[in-house]
């Protein structure tokens, strides 16, 4: 027993002293982990202690820049209009987030609308040329009358003699024929705007039937001068009994669109005014004309100075018609675009200055133009006859299309309106045009050609009153005086017809830019609509048959 007692103690010792051993392992752990836990706890608070610092810091950023700004601005002038005073406080104030976020807008450009009050003028070059061809034209006139005067005092027997024989035979009959056609151009004018669709009708066929009879008259004094002018005027009598048979299922809609349009001129009393003006002014003109012709007889080169007297006359009448036109274009868009009824006295002055330019340029062009747009037609409908003539047929017209494009007589409704050039108007009608799809119902419209035989009918009567007087009189001065007859009737019947011209003009180009206006109704939209539709009556261009080509 007291052997193995020792040993029980011994074992029982070894056993305490290993679990004391594991206390203090474990006591050891629990340090460690507090030793970390407090390291951690230190860390979190350095970690804190800087972010609070550099949100103080950010925080400070901006005040601090704000009173840097703010002693920036302090330091203007006090006169200066960025300097900025905020009731004694240093700092600027910062912009809500809602602020800062909202983007800016930026405001866009409008365009700048078309106004009706442009004052500039037009086409200023062309003004300027004819101004310098008006002072060329009466130092020449004046010079001539100066020759004929000459002539009749200090000049030989002989010359006298000449002389007096073209005053006494051919002065009187020019003068009649001026007088005339001024009468002529009126009652064209006034029985065109009271009965439109009869004289349609009659204007086409009477056209045709005075130059018939005016050549056949000619023919008759059997004299080869004669005899070529009344050749001439047989030939075009025939080209215009063929135009009025193809034109013929057009005159309906002209005499529609012809009457809608004259019906606001009774609105405007004074709307003939610059028609009476042009016709004196050229009547005035035409008689200097005239005397300075007899003293170009007795003179150098005779025919050119002649030839180049016509010329003058031609332009410098062509541009009296286009400021009629112009006055009248500027009434009546003023009526239909904004429901006004304008002064045409106003209207009257601004063609005669601010527009004068593009009246000059419109009227050297626009007939070289059409007339060449004519013959190019011409050539296109006999194009399939024979190939080797008429192979450029499609090449000539399409060129004349595309100078119209840049060239054409509805522009001088643009040019009263907004002051435009000759050429932009011309660009900006004719586009107008297409955006409305009217440009095959403006091209078929022959009002143009109604005032231009209205022209021919009022210069074939001149020529069949003169023709005969001078034949019983002094028949060698036949030829020369039908000629000259039949030129000054037709330009003074076209400076009196622009008005009716103008009013078509304005009602097709003021449609197209606001087609759903009150004073407009569905005449051109059901013709459109008809068009479209190809129920359209075409009348087919006579061809002969291959089998009796030879």
């Amino acid at each position: 027993m007291g052997a193995t007692e020792p040993v029980v103690e011994r074992e029982s010792e070894r056993r305490e002293e290993e679990g004391g051993g594991g206390d203090e392992e474990e006591g050891n752990g629990r340090k460690e982990e507090e030793r970390d836990a407090e390291k951690g706890q230190v860390l979190g608070v350095k970690e804190k202690v800087i972010d609070n610092r550099n949100i103080g810091v950010n925080n400070d950023l901006p005040n601090r820049l704000g009173d840097s700004h703010v002693a920036m601005m302090q330091r203007l002038n006090p006169t200066n209009p960025l300097r900025i005073v905020i009731n004694g406080s240093s700092r600027m104030p910062t912009p809500s987030p809602s602020q800062t976020s909202l983007p800016r807008s930026t405001p866009t450009p409008q365009p700048s609308p078309t106004t009706l009050n442009s004052r500039r003028y037009t086409n200023r070059i062309s003004l300027f040329l004819f101004v310098l061809h008006m002072v060329i034209a009466v130092g020449l006139v004046s010079f001539l009358i100066f020759k004929g005067i000459q002539g009749l005092t200090e000049a030989s027997d002989s010359v006298k003699r000449k002389e007096r024989r073209i005053l006494k035979f051919y002065l009187p009959q020019v003068e009649t024929a001026s007088l005339l056609s001024i009468t002529l151009a009126f009652v064209w004018q006034k029985a065109v705007r009271q009965w439109p669709e009869f004289m349609v009708h009659f204007i086409l066929w009477s056209s045709f039937l005075l130059t018939l009879s005016a050549g056949i008259l000619l023919i008759c004094f059997q004299r080869a001068s004669t005899d070529g002018v009344g050749v001439c005027l047989i030939a075009f009598a025939i080209g215009n009994g063929l135009y009025s048979c193809w034109v013929t299922p057009r005159i309906g809609f002209c005499s529609k669109i012809l009457i809608k349009s004259l019906e606001p001129v009774p609105k405007f009393g004074d709307l003939n005014q610059p028609t009476y003006c042009m016709l004196g002014v050229g009547f005035l003109w035409m008689s200097l004309w005239i005397l300075a012709v007899i003293g170009a007889m007795n003179f150098y080169f005779t025919p050119l100075i002649i030839i180049a007297l016509g010329l003058s006359l031609a332009w410098t009448a062509e541009v009296m018609r286009n400021i009629v036109n112009l006055t009248v274009c500027r009434v009546m868009t003023l009526y239909y675009l904004r429901g006004m009824q304008s002064s045409t006295q106003f209207c009257f002055q601004r063609a005669l200055t601010q527009n004068l330019g593009s009246a000059c340029l419109g009227s050297l062009f626009v007939p070289a133009i059409e007339a060449l747009r004519i013959v190019a037609r011409g050539l296109n409908l006999l194009e399939g006859e024979d190939e080797f003539m008429f192979s450029c047929a499609h090449c000539c017209l399409g060129i004349m299309q595309s100078i119209f494009r840049y060239g054409n007589g509805w522009a001088f409704v643009q040019i009263a309106a907004y002051g435009k050039g000759f050429v932009h108007a011309s660009q900006d009608t004719w586009q107008l045009f297409e955006r409305r799809g009217m440009e095959s119902i403006v091209d078929a419209d022959i009002t143009s050609s109604i005032c231009f035989l209205t022209g021919v009918c009022s210069g074939s009567i001149c020529v069949i009153v003169v023709a005969a007087w001078t034949a019983k009189v002094h028949q060698t001065f036949t030829a020369t005086l039908s000629l000259l007859s039949f030129f000054i009737g037709y330009l003074m019947t076209r400076i009196a017809m622009a008005l009716p011209h103008a009013c078509v003009s304005c009602y097709y180009v003021c449609y197209a830019e606001n087609p759903d206006a009150a004073l407009f109704d569905q005449t051109i939209k059901d013709r459109q609509n008809v068009m479209n539709s190809d129920r359209e009556v075409v009348v087919p261009t006579p061809r002969v048959p291959r089998g009796f080509s030879t």
